[in-house]
């Protein structure tokens, strides 16, 4: 059984729409029609000089004379008056007129010669049709107006039956006698009409069933059934005569019927203009029947008279519909055959106007998901009566008189029957509840200990994954039984102080559910009833599965546990880098001491519970009487780049020793830094300063230039060319020298000096030049007034140097 999904969900609705599309493709035709006929009688009022009444009266004169509908003769006056060519309608081509009867006549086989006129021979079938009084009448309009000149000499048509066999609807050309053997069909029965009704392609057989002898022109005629070679019985007295066998579909596809033609002698073969007329002769019908079976005016095969009286003695609420097919025999919707008086919707619909509408032209809500509509499909296919509970919302909005508390829904032949019962305030009490219930992982219970009933709801059946039936609850002297082994003595005591202490008390445990094997954690509450005797007669309660809870709580304990572990090794590891960096570079150390400067160093923290940061400096006196100037900032934080920052630091300090000049010191520490260690990057500025020259020679490595202040002025010195240590082992980097007098200031910092989040580097290190700028008596003045005036606001270390030269 294929159960409808959200594709087919639309299918459904995209072929109401379509079936909606084309009713009003139909009403717009009549509209046009009656605009043509309307316009017609205006030029006839106006050419003839008479009344409307006139005018109308001459128009269908014109059309009975004719054997056209009016519309057609409307449009043929039209047509004249709009050429310019005056005269009577008969003149335009219509049959027997002028030229264009000499091409009327019925070709070699009999079919008509031109298009227009099978057109027109459909059209007045049609018309009879619509005025037919019973389904004799219905094949002779069609026999005499479109079929006879064909060449035909019969006609069947049969509707088919809720159990698939073929109920004889009328007939012409057979005769009485031939009509009563074939009055029924049973669904069993191989035939042409049965193999077209079970889904076969429409038949087309120019001599007699394929594969039978030819007829013997000699054998005298009579009533066989079928030919030598065959035993395919056939109708009319012409075994070896051409038949076609079309299926009657409505303009949805319905499946109505069955047309069988039959000619008395055998044809070359059936053009494509004789099959066509044919299919549309066929469709036609077909489209014509529908309205008229849904409204009772013919016999309809899906609801008889005396089971719908019986349905409607039984059921307050009814509605019987038959399955709606596509092509591939797949349901797409049910067609409402019946429907009884009272209706769940209150938009002035009464039973007649829903009867002849499909369910989801009725009520498009039954398309939803696990609605109406699916429940009627799955009652088809299975045989099985579906239960489909409220509240439910089955008609368009505003036509609600109430929730639907239920709908039940019972295969019938080929379709459904469907009940329904009104909520009221019970009803949605009960819901409510159901829907707390399933929220809140709840099922109720209750055991009456002198009967021994046990009662459970649907739900609690649903928490422990038993079936929901009779004898399928625990009593509660069993429940001991489903728990795991190590919660067997929590439910005893449970017990024990329900029956022996009759107080409400509760307990948690274990159960393995019976269905999928998962283990569930569960809490029962329960209370005594006591009789006037003091006796417990009933014990009521009720089952919560709380594993989501009991998991939220584990998964909670657990992470509490990791994060004070977590915590416990952050701060072990904050620790050891605070140390290693007061290791490095003590707070209490000295700068270098040095004839002609004069040297402070700040260093900023981020604060207390921040991971220590990779920012530092060196200050070193070298053999050379020249002062090792540096500054510089390993990337990240924590353990990882104080370590990065005493690699670069010490590396440094050994490799000044060599009396290299700042560019090559810095190209050393690049490649040590890259070959080394693993994944340490960073900036840094290198100066030696030469005392007795005052010049100050420097390099950096993708750092922050120096500044240099004098007579109340900052100046940044130019930038040389240098790449990030760390990033690539082949660098070069660029050397500047600058010459400094006494009183000068220079300073050397990392970005966490000047950085702001709202505005460019340049912009911040301009600001912080203007700021430093301000006479200061000494170099540790300066030092403070610079780390004071700071603006930096991204929370990172920052570190500064300054020489005052004297």
């Amino acid at each position: 059984m294929s159960v409808p999904n959200s594709g087919e969900e639309i299918l459904r609705l995209a072929a109401v729409i379509d079936r909606q599309r084309r009713e009003m493709d139909r009403l717009r035709s009549a509209a046009a029609a009656r605009s043509v006929i309307d316009m017609a009688k205006g030029a006839l009022i106006e050419r003839l000089g008479c009344t409307a009444a006139e005018a109308a009266s001459q128009l269908t004169a014109l059309a009975d004379e004719a054997a056209y509908p009016v519309a057609e003769i409307a449009a043929a006056i039209i047509s004249e008056d709009l050429a310019g060519q005056p005269g009577k309608p008969a003149d335009s081509g219509l049959p027997g007129a002028g030229t264009g009867s000499a091409d009327a006549g019925p070709g070699a086989d009999g079919e008509a010669a031109r298009p227009e006129d099978a057109r027109l021979r459909n059209q007045l079938a049609g018309a009879a049709i619509e005025l037919a009084a019973d389904g004799g009448e219905i094949a002779a309009a069609m026999l005499d107006q479109a079929l006879a000149p064909l060449g035909a000499a019969a006609v069947a048509l049969w509707l088919i039956s809720a159990d698939g066999s073929l109920d004889l609807l009328g007939e012409a050309g057979l005769g009485p006698a031939e009509a009563s053997r074939w009055r029924r069909i049973p669904p069993h029965m191989d035939c042409p009409a049965q193999r077209v009704a079970h889904g076969g392609p429409d038949l087309w057989w120019p001599s007699g069933p394929p594969g039978a002898t030819p007829p013997d022109a000699t054998r005298p005629s009579g009533p066989p059934s079928s030919l030598p070679g065959s035993t395919l019985p056939l109708i009319g007295r012409w075994p070896g005569g051409a038949r076609a066998t079309v299926a009657l579909r409505d303009e949805s596809s319905v499946l109505l019927g069955v047309m069988e033609v039959c000619w008395p002698q055998p044809r070359a073969g059936f053009p494509h203009s004789v099959r066509q007329q044919a299919a549309d002769l066929a469709q036609a019908c077909a489209e014509l029947l529908g309205p008229r079976l849904a409204r009772g005016d013919l016999a309809n095969a899906g609801s008889r008279p005396a089971v719908r009286g019986l349905l409607d003695s039984l059921l307050e609420r009814v509605l019987v519909a038959s399955a709606v097919r596509d092509r591939d025999g797949r349901i797409m919707d049910f067609r409402i055959d019946y429907a009884g008086e009272t209706l769940p919707d209150s938009a002035g619909r009464n039973a007649s106007e829903v009867a002849g509408r499909t369910l989801l032209e009725a009520y498009p809500t039954a398309a939803a998901a696990g609605g109406v509509l699916e429940h009627a499909i799955r009652a088809l296919h299975t045989g099985q009566a579906q239960y489909l509970p409220g509240p439910i919302i089955s008609a368009p909005a505003g036509e609600v008189t109430g929730a639907i508390a239920e709908v039940r829904i019972a295969p019938f032949f080929d379709g459904v029957v469907l009940t329904w019962r009104l909520g009221g305030e019970v009803d949605r009490l009960t819901a409510r509840l159901r829907q707390i219930q399933r929220l809140g992982r709840i099922g109720a219970w209750e055991e009456n200990l002198a009967t021994g009933e046990v009662n459970w709801t649907e739900s609690a059946f649903a928490l422990f994954g038993l079936p929901t039936r009779e004898g399928a609850a625990i009593p509660l002297a069993d429940l001991h039984s489903y728990v795991t082994a190590a919660d067997v003595p929590a439910v005893k005591q449970f017990r024990e102080t329900l029956l022996r202490g009759q107080q409400p008390t509760n307990a948690t445990f274990r159960i393995v559910r019976a269905d999928d094997g998962s283990v569930r954690q569960m809490r029962v509450f329960a209370e005594p009833v006591l009789s006037p005797a003091g006796t417990i007669e009933l014990i009521q309660g009720a089952f919560q599965d709380v594993s989501a809870e009991y998991h939220t709580q584990v998964a909670l304990a657990a992470t509490r546990d990791q994060l004070v572990d977590t915590e416990q090794r952050v701060a072990e590891e904050h620790l050891l880098a605070v140390r290693l960096q007061q290791a490095i570079m003590p707070p209490t150390a000295e700068p270098v001491a040095a004839a002609g400067i004069e040297v402070a160093v700040r260093y900023r923290p981020v604060g207390p519970g921040h991971l220590v940061g990779g920012d530092w400096y060196d200050t070193l006196l070298l053999p050379t009487q020249e002062v090792l100037l540096v500054v510089g900032d390993i990337a990240g934080h924590g353990i990882d780049a104080v370590t990065g920052m005493v690699i670069a630091r010490n590396c440094l300090r050994g490799l000044a020793i060599t009396g290299a000049g700042p560019a090559e010191l810095l190209a050393y520490l690049n490649s040590a830094i890259c070959h080394l260690t693993d994944g340490v990057i960073g900036t840094v500025v290198c100066g030696l300063y030469d005392p007795g020259r005052r010049v100050l020679r420097w390099a950096r490595a993708g750092h922050l230039p120096p500044v240099v202040i004098r007579d109340r002025a900052a100046v940044t010195l130019p930038l040389p060319h240098g790449v990030l240590l760390g990033a690539d082992p082949d660098a070069t980097y660029e050397e500047f020298t600058a010459s400094l007098a006494i009183g000068d200031t220079l300073l050397l910092f990392t970005d966490g000096m000047i950085e702001r989040r709202d505005i460019p580097i340049t912009e911040a290190l301009d600001g912080f030049a203007r700021r430093a700028a301000v006479p200061q008596p000494s170099a540790a003045a300066l030092a403070d007034h610079a780390l004071a005036s700071a603006a930096s606001d991204t929370g990172d270390d920052a570190c500064l140097v300054a020489v005052r030269i004297r």
